[in-house]
């Protein structure tokens, strides 16, 4: 894909704390990004499909689990 420059805005002290540690701060701030993302998309999918998920959680609470019966543990 490739990289694109953005403007970020950090505490002062936070960058300064980064710059005196060596951290890349591009590289930090784009993980966080990733991680953030990821959760926020959890979250919406688990929102969009709250019904379905519900309504699974009570059949397995009446009737179990599918093919219980089968396990060998």
């Amino acid at each position: 894909m490739g990289r694109v420059k953005v403007n970020l805005t950090l505490d002062a002290d936070v960058a300064r704390t980064a710059r005196s540690l060596g951290l890349n701060m591009s590289r930090l701030a784009e993980a966080a990004i990733v991680e953030a993302a990821k959760i926020e998309r959890n979250r919406l999918w688990r929102a969009e499909n709250h019904s379905a998920l519900s309504a699974y959680a009570e059949e397995v609470a009446k009737e179990g689990l599918p093919l219980a019966g089968y396990r060998s543990f």
